[in-house]
């Protein structure tokens, strides 16, 4: 009769050491990344992770929570965070945001075709269709700064509230949030607070992918 597998431990330094990371793949410091949630600014500190008495202090629930909506990011992420060890790269294939919307870059299905694409190696994605797109220009700040790489995956699915990356009948390439989405229509929202948001037709678009990671 084999052996029950031993449980693992969530250990304190997991926890932190995600949040860390979740910190640095929008860009922040702890402190940042507090202030960005509307927590206290030092409510991720090193500092305060052990007690003045030397007791180990855990980040609670509801400042995790509000560490994810800031940064965008699901509890899912935060798990693969979590995990120790080095994180598992892909190589996939790169392109230039401006050079997207040009002719014979994608195939019906918005996956990448064609020639013109570079290679990099990035965080995994898990899907076997992804790709990443370099920013250029200031027009998405503050989300994405030039040149910054996003990893967009066409297989994985979408919803409310997630970064896209979408291509209109007309040849243009978006990168928004996506804030509706009907049978119909899609409403997005820019991510430039100086910029309009926009709503489509749904016939007007041609595919529409969910951003996975950013390097920022």
């Amino acid at each position: 009769m084999a052996k029950p597998t031993k449980a693992r431990i969530l250990t304190h330094g997991q926890v932190w050491t995600a949040l860390d990371r979740l910190a640095e793949r929008a860009g922040l410091s702890p402190s940042g990344l507090a202030k960005r949630s509307g927590l206290d600014p030092t409510t991720f500190n090193k500092s305060k992770r052990i007690t003045g008495d030397g007791r180990e202090r855990w980040p609670s629930t509801e400042s995790v929570s509000k560490a994810l909506a800031a940064t965008n990011s699901s509890i899912d992420t935060f798990v693969q965070l979590i995990g120790d060890g080095a994180r598992s790269q892909q190589s996939v294939p790169m392109l230039g945001l401006a050079q997207a919307g040009s002719g014979g870059h994608f195939d019906d299905s918005g996956f990448p075709a064609g020639k013109g694409w570079d290679e990099v190696a990035l965080p995994a994605a898990g899907d076997e269709h992804a790709y990443a797109l370099e920013i250029s220009g200031d027009s998405m700040k503050p989300a994405y700064r030039d040149g910054d790489i996003i990893v967009v995956s066409p297989g994985t699915p979408i919803r409310r509230g997630d970064r896209v990356v979408l291509k209109t009948s007309d040849g243009e390439v978006l990168v928004k949030e996506l804030k509706r989405r009907t049978t119909r229509t899609l409403e997005l929202q820019s991510l430039n607070p100086a910029q309009a948001d926009r709503a489509l037709d749904a016939d007007d678009v041609e595919w529409i992918a969910r951003i996975v990671w950013a390097s920022q």
